[in-house]
């Protein structure tokens, strides 16, 4: 794997695709890595097709994706400048893995961070690596952008994710062990 190039402070931040090589079925396959396009119609497909994969499973809720959801939001991350995401593509184009992750910033080092919102590698190319290749690519672009930390949330059911944060250098997030580990909450507003 190559590293992926920095933006230039003034654009958007593209990062150029780089390739890792993985063996299936005693065959040796390449798989190219390249930050998300959202002015190309096949990014978002595959896009979309992840992530309605990832939510009909129990990690995602066990439901496709609302179909006025999946009409907006790939217009709408492109709206969005502190979006930044990266595919996994096998050597014909078919995407395998997919990563969302949106800028933000630490208040306490006064930096940026770039937090993880998804990240699904298809279900027939799990324990393959391409999980900790899609988060070596977001590590990569934080580093790029400037970031102080990477952060992600994982549900506590999720071991087999979580095993390969942790493995990736993850770890609870905490401030004082006196006062304890942050708990991630939600609420919706419709």
């Amino acid at each position: 794997m190559r590293s992926i190039a920095g933006p230039s402070s003034s654009q958007r931040p593209r990062h150029d695709p780089y390739s890792m090589s993985m063996t299936t079925n005693s065959l040796t396959e390449a798989i190219q890595l390249e930050a998300v396009d959202l002015g190309r119609t096949d990014h978002r497909r595959s896009l979309l097709a992840l992530l309605d994969e990832y939510a009909q499973t129990p990690e995602g809720g066990s439901n496709p994706l609302d179909p006025d959801a999946k009409a907006r939001l790939c217009d709408l991350l492109a709206s969005k400048p502190h979006y930044a995401g990266w595919l996994a593509l096998r050597s014909g184009g078919q995407a395998i893995g997919l990563i969302n992750c949106f800028e933000g910033v630490s208040t306490f080092r006064a930096r940026p961070l770039l937090n993880v919102h998804d990240i699904i590698v298809s279900a027939s190319w799990r324990g393959r690596g391409i999980g900790r290749a899609l988060l070596a690519a977001a590590e990569a672009g934080a580093r790029a952008r400037g970031c102080c930390k990477l952060t992600l949330e994982v549900l506590e059911g999720n071991h087999r994710a979580e095993a390969v944060y942790r493995a990736c250098g993850f770890r609870p997030y905490e401030l004082d062990p006196a006062m304890g580990r942050a708990v991630f909450l939600e609420k919706k507003l419709d």
